[in-house]
């Protein structure tokens, strides 16, 4: 997976994340929507609209002195810890 940061500032970051869709976007986005302090969590995958571009960009906005850096890592870590714990459950089922 590869990222490229577009635009940072204190309460704002927009980040391309290379070869992902709509399925971990969704997720991520879910995350990020859960975690305190993030006011606004969504992204971008339409490429006639956004100059041809076809990974998807992500947009976070903190409030309270979060970084949104910080809040993406506690929403990929938050991802991890779920996949983690289905993995367990389905090893446990089967």
């Amino acid at each position: 997976m590869e990222l490229r940061v577009i635009e940072k500032t204190d309460e704002e970051l927009r980040i391309e994340i290379a070869g992902e869709d709509h399925t971990f976007m969704n997720v991520l986005k879910g995350e990020l929507l859960e975690t305190d302090n993030v006011a606004a969590a969504t992204y971008d995958v339409n490429p006639e609209q956004s100059g041809g571009q076809t990974d998807p960009v992500l947009s976070i906005t903190t409030e309270g002195g979060l970084d949104p850096l910080d809040a993406l890592a506690t929403a990929a870590e938050s991802v991890r810890a779920a996949t983690d714990e289905f993995a367990d459950a389905f090893e446990a089922a089967a």
